[in-house]
């Protein structure tokens, strides 16, 4: 069992029809805890009924939620979420919230001293109070995970490249990681030509894009793994690429070999894609049976 610190915004996704608890760093703990790891989450709510709801369904997946702090003056996250005829989300992200505002304090730096990763995301780094308080955590954490998470207008060059050049692993989508090589002048149009440019520029070790339906590719120990995806008809994306990361981040922390862990990770990927909301439960025999249908 391994102890993870996840780092960022907490909300409610409210889609036209429903609303659920999201948030991608409490996606990826989510996941993180449902694979036996030992899961803490620092982030900020509201001091409102709908930061008691995220409290409470926190503390009852079993997510340590000792450093999820209440803010009398902001109100807890939110983003309307719009869903195109394929499933693809795109998203409006209130501001300012709770989570905006994470203070550092005595409490959060010492889980973090103690934990064997560290997972922060770009869009808790959008305001000061909170960017202030990742970049004081970062100086402390052993293993700082970076998941990519570009949300116009909530970010800028100077700060990505603070976020990567901090972290011993990055994970991308397709369309960031050409987006941040073109911001950092790569004169190159290849997949993995970006990949070995951005694990240079930063010099970070461990990179990891996900391609959508068509997988993911993992740079890891100077090689290069991959996946190409798995059939599945999708009800929405929401919250398929934070279980990706949790589970790759899972298995590869305890050492699993890293195709299996891309596989692995992509096809609860695709199971989250064809699930609604951001966070379905899913037994081993059905990741299994998913993998390897005969």
């Amino acid at each position: 069992m391994k102890n993870i610190v996840c780092f960022g915004e907490v909300l409610w996704d409210v889609f036209p029809t429903h609303k659920k608890i999201g948030g991608a760093p409490l996606n990826v703990a989510l996941r993180l805890q449902s694979l036996g790891n030992n899961v803490s989450i620092i982030s900020s709510i509201g001091d409102d009924k709908k930061g008691v709801k995220i409290k409470e369904y926190i503390v009852a997946q079993g997510v340590n939620a000792e450093h999820l702090q209440v803010d009398e003056k902001l109100k807890t996250g939110k983003v309307k979420v719009m869903l195109n005829q394929k499933g693809s989300a795109s998203y409006n992200i209130m501001f300012p919230r709770a989570w905006d505002a994470i203070k550092l304090n005595e409490s959060n730096k010492k889980v973090t001293e103690k934990a064997d990763a560290f997972i922060y995301g770009s869009l808790a780094a959008r305001d000061d109070t909170s960017r202030d308080t990742l970049y004081a955590l970062l100086k402390l954490a052993k293993y700082k995970i970076f998941d990519v998470n570009l949300r116009e207008p909530y970010y800028t060059t100077d700060v990505l490249s603070d976020l990567m050049e901090a972290a011993d692993f990055i994970k991308f989508n397709d369309d960031e990681i050409f987006e941040i090589g073109e911001q950092l002048k790569s004169k190159t149009h290849g997949l993995e030509q970006n990949i070995k440019f951005i694990a240079e520029h930063t010099n970070t070790k461990t990179i990891c894009v996900t391609k959508g339906c068509h997988g993911a590719i993992l740079y890891y120990n100077d090689t290069y793994y991959y996946n190409s995806g798995y059939q599945i008809e999708v009800v929405d994306t929401v919250g398929a690429g934070d279980s990706f990361l949790a589970t790759l981040i899972s298995k590869l922390l305890k050492g699993d070999n890293p195709q299996e862990a891309i596989d692995f990770a992509c096809a609860i990927g695709a199971l989250v894609a064809g699930s609604e909301g951001a966070n379905p439960k899913f037994t081993t025999e059905d990741i299994n049976a998913f993998i390897n249908p005969n």
